[in-house]
Formats: C-alpha cells, structure tokens, sequence
C-alpha cells in the first residue's frame, strides 16, 4: 500500500515518497504565543499529531519540528509593564504545552523559538538581496522586502494572480516599491521596546513573520525537507510568502505541503480577532483529555469542525466502548500476559511467531488502507469499532481465540491513534469518571448485600437502577464489572 497525501500547492491527492524513508522531515508552524490556546489550535496540533504517528508507523523515525513564534506585533501589543514580552511569550508557550500534553500530543523533535535563529534569518535575508528578489527601504527606516514581481513563482501555492492579491500589511508601506511586497526585517519603532531589537546590516530591528519559518525549517531540516504543515488559514499569506522567499534563496523547501481544517463556530472561523473563541482550559476542565481528543480526530483532518455538546457526548461513548471491550478482554485472561508480550514482541519485530502460534496482524489491513488515504482517521475509527463489536461477540460466545486476536488489533489500533489511554487517567475531567465509579461500585456493593441477604427484589431495584442509568453490569467469577452501554 501507498501513502497519500493531498498537496495543497499540487491541489490534489499525491503518492507520498521521502527524501529519505529512513527519516521523514516534517516541519509544522507553531503558535504565536501572545495569548492563550483556543480549541482551533489544539485540534491543529493534534491533526500532526496523528500524521506524525502514522509516518513512524510506516517509516520508523520522524524528525518532527515544530515552532514558536516569540517576537511578533501581536505580542508586542499584549505585552505590559509588568510583563514585558519576553515573559508573556513564554507563559503562554507553557500553556499551549500543557494543552498539547493534556490529550497526548507527542513533544516535537525540536521547537525552536523564533528568536533563537536570527542570524540564519539574515543569511536568507542577504541571499535574497544578493539575488535581486529583496531590497533595503531608501527611507533609511531599516525595513528589508521581499519584491514580488521579481519571482516569477509568487502565488505558486495558493494559485493566485498577482494584481488580485490584497496588500501586505505587515510593514509600514512608505518604504515599499510594491503593495504586495512584504517585510523580511523591521526597522527599530521608538515606540517598540528595546529589548525587542536586534542589530543587522540593515540597522537595528526585528525580523518580519515569514522569514521566521524559512530560517528555522532550514536550520533544523535542512535546504529541503518532506512536508510543511499549518492551518488552512496560513496558506496565504504566511506559506505563500515562506515558498517564495525560500525558494527565490535557492533553497528546495517543502516537497508537500498539508493543511488541516479549522474549527468553526456557526460556519465562521474560530479566531482570537473575532472573539468567537472557546479556550483550551475550558474545554479541558470540563471533559476528560481523551474524550477531546477523540472529539477532535473524529472529522477528517481537511474538514471543518463545529464543535457542539454533541460532539463531547458522542466521544465519551464512543471511547466508553472501547474501553470497555479492553477491560472486558483483559479479564478474560484468553493467554496469559508473558505470552500475548511474546507474540506481539514478534509481531513488532517481523521475527517468527512460535510453532503453535496464528499469525495476527497487528493492525488491520482495512485499517491501514484508511490512514494511507490521506489520514482517513474516521474511516480508520469505524474499523476499530467494528472490530470492538466483532470482539465482544466472541466474548459473548466463549471465542477466547478470536477474542484474543481482535485485544491485539484493537490495542495496536488505540495505539497509533494515541487512544490507548484509559479516560480520566490524563487528568481534566477524570474526576467525575472516579466519582461516577465510587457511586457505581456502591450500589454493586448494595446489591451484592442484597443478594446475600436473600432480599431478591431489592437486588432487583439496584440493577434496574443502574442499566436505567445506561450501565451495564458483567458478574464474572473474580467480582462484577461495570461499563457504559454504548
């Protein structure tokens, strides 16, 4: 089988080949930490998140790289006297890190921070004027732009004409040949703190947006490297502007490029500019982890996502079924622990399995077929309960074989996808999953006093009550077990 991937540049679905399938690059743009996390960025993170842990399935290792924006206008703006920028960019970079960790994002290979590579940022910078594709203001203001109608190529990703695109607006304009051409260095603003400046052969100043990417991808990746990710809402101008400087600089840059779609709120993007944004921390207070990440994986990574209470609700039980099959197998005790360890181990391994051993895939090849097509996660998703449902019906007839082979599926399944963690174990909401349990349990108590006691009716009441509740209950020889009838 063959991965594929859809181009954004190519605008269309490409076979994906590694410059090196023994180490895929991959460069995503990270946050511009002027404020918290809205649930847009999460769900953003988490879309590489999952191509990640798909290419080290197929390829092994991946060299993930994924920035910080730490200079920019906006966090200047939001900067006080009491917290100078500095400060400000790295509280709410360890926010977006816990939001990150709370639902199992992978930490990146590296994130650089964007005021660590200045110096490569002038590298590409003097290229581009040495080229002919970038010039000093004559205003003497310090500001450095990319010239536009120099390259050729300008609007390659995004297929846009050149006279049709809107002004940059990320500089001030009196020193541009162009209204299109954008700033690669910022000249010293009085009004701009001083700690925010740094020396260039241009004058003192800070770098513009862009340049910040080109340099850190190249510093970490190298001239070329295999997919450069973001929000659907970078492609213009952010990435636009990334290829074209990089390129005119002579570099290859990014061979695919991926974009993931945005959470929307009554069809409208969600955005901290129009205040229609839901944080992070609110959403994880008021659900388990792993119920947002499945929330979030569960729409296909290019497609908009309108979050309602629904959406929580349909991922608590979904992830609740699928739980509760592990459970459910786990007791079951089909092989002892030592022995299903040695046959995943040769699973894992390609090794040989023992002689008295049938061959199990770890995962599905239907599985497999759905994230090569470019991460299909919610076809991916109903072949894994499909294999839960066929799961508990040999459980439910006694197939301790077939049940086995569906616990390893299902486990290597939960895993590429970052479900195997049980719900409430990651923190956020697990608190009212063990209050839930504590009540759960009580009644199982009850019922079991009833039960002995001989008092039928009452043990009645309290099973009633709990499969009224929508739980079920399972009495196995080593106690009762409870789940959520999904």
């Amino acid at each position: 089988m063959t991965l594929r991937l859809y181009d954004t540049r190519a605008q269309q679905l490409r076979d994906f080949v590694p410059l090196d399938d023994s180490n895929v690059t991959m460069y995503v743009c990270g946050p511009t930490v002027q404020s918290g996390p809205h649930i847009g960025h999460v769900r953003a993170a988490l879309s590489f998140d999952l191509l990640r842990r798909w290419l080290e399935n197929r390829y092994g290792r991946v060299t993930f790289v994924r920035n910080v924006t730490d200079i920019d206008d906006k966090v200047l703006v939001n900067a006080t006297e009491n917290e100078p920028w500095w400060a400000l960019a790295y509280r709410m970079e360890l926010e977006f890190s816990r939001a990150y960790a709370a639902i199992g994002i992978l930490a990146p290979t590296y994130e650089p921070r964007a005021t660590g590579s200045i110096p490569q940022m002038h590298e590409i910078i003097a290229r581009l004027i040495e080229r002919g594709h970038a010039y000093a203001a004559a205003d003497g203001s310090g500001d450095v732009y990319f010239d536009v109608r120099s390259w050729a190529e300008y609007g390659a990703l995004t297929h846009q004409s050149l006279d049709a695109m809107e002004p940059a607006d990320d500089a001030d304009p009196r020193g541009k040949r162009n209204p299109q051409d954008f700033a690669l260095w910022k000249g010293a603003k009085s009004s701009e703190p001083a700690d925010a400046v740094w020396d260039s052969p241009w004058g003192a100043g800070r770098p513009g947006w862009h340049i910040e990417c080109s340099a850190m991808s190249r510093r970490y990746l190298g001239a070329e490297f295999d997919i450069h990710g973001g929000g659907l809402d970078l492609r213009f101008p952010h990435h636009e502007n990334e290829l074209a400087q990089s390129t005119a600089a002579g570099d290859g840059f990014a061979r695919y490029w991926v974009h993931n779609g945005l959470v929307t709120v009554n069809g409208q993007k969600m955005s901290k500019s129009l205040g229609n944004f839901t944080l992070a921390s609110t959403v994880l207070d008021a659900h388990d982890p792993l119920v947002v990440r499945y929330a979030l994986a569960a729409a296909h990574y290019r497609s908009s996502l309108d979050l309602s209470a629904s959406s929580w609700t349909e991922a608590e039980a979904a992830l609740g079924r699928i739980h509760s099959f592990l459970e459910r197998a786990e007791r079951a005790s089909v092989r002892n622990d030592a022995r299903r360890a040695e046959l995943e181990a040769a699973i894992r391994a390609g090794g040989a399995l023992p002689d008295d051993a049938e061959y199990i895939p770890m995962i599905p090849v239907e599985f497999h077929a759905a994230m090569d097509d470019d991460l299909g996660v919610p076809q991916a998703l109903a072949v894994l309960h499909d294999r839960v449902r066929q799961g508990n019906q040999a459980l439910d007839a006694g197939d301790d074989a077939a049940a086995e082979r569906v616990l390893i599926e299902v486990r290597a399944m939960t895993a590429v996808l970052g479900l195997d963690e049980a719900p409430g174990a990651s923190g956020g909401a697990g608190a009212e999953a063990s209050a839930l349990d504590a009540l759960v349990q009580t009644m199982i108590a009850q019922r079991a006093q009833a039960r002995a006691d001989r008092d039928w009716a009452a043990a009645d009441r309290i099973r009633d009550a709990i499969a009224a509740a929508g739980i079920i209950l399972e009495d196995t020889p080593d106690g009762t077990h409870w789940s959520i009838d999904g």
